[in-house]
């Protein structure tokens, strides 16, 4: 059974961390408040420059901020309701 979590947050992650991952060489996404729906069909890792986001899954719901690095699962089908401007680093198909 896959035990891995559909959204994983992991809050101030360490500078090494973010060093390892080359987080700064990542393609930068910008979005005003709205809400939307989205669908994964890669691995999703993102770090939050700006703002904050609750995520909404069959599941439950994820509040995400400034400073999370984040891991959507591939697959997942959710809503983003970005409740302040966010910007963020991305990167697909890497692990955490």
């Amino acid at each position: 059974m896959d035990n891995e979590p559909e959204v994983k947050i992991i809050e101030d992650p360490s500078e090494d961390l973010l060093k390892k991952l080359d987080v700064e060489k990542w393609s930068i996404w910008e979005k005003e408040a709205s809400e939307f729906d989205w669908y994964y069909d890669d691995t999703e890792v993102c770090y939050i420059l700006e703002g904050k986001v609750t995520v909404h899954t069959k599941n439950g719901e994820y509040k995400i901020k400034k400073g999370d690095l984040v891991k959507f699962k591939k697959g997942l089908s959710c809503k983003w309701e970005i409740e302040e401007d966010i910007k963020k680093y991305y990167n697909f198909g890497i692990e955490i």
